[in-house]
């Protein structure tokens, strides 16, 4: 079976916190992360930012901010 690269597992970290993926890629994802300190840590980083992030009070985004920052994650995602 096939491994992944770090660079590939870097763009699917939003899809695996969301419980995104599909088995086999969650599989590959994991098996990297098990034997990759930097991804591990990535990881880890992203959870921190989303609990800390969550803990904030909500206050509207000025100006179309927030579909600007939506858009600019699906294009993350999406490449």
């Amino acid at each position: 079976m096939k491994r992944f690269s770090c660079d590939q597992c870097g763009t699917l970290v939003t899809a695996y916190m969301e419980n995104e993926l599909d088995e086999p890629t969650r599989y590959l994802f994991e098996e990297h992360l098990a034997g990759c300190e930097g991804c591990e840590r990535y990881l880890a980083q992203f959870h921190v930012t989303v609990d800390t992030l969550g803990g904030l009070r909500p206050e509207p985004l000025p100006g179309g901010m927030r579909d600007r920052l939506l858009s600019a994650f699906r294009d993350l995602r999406g490449s």
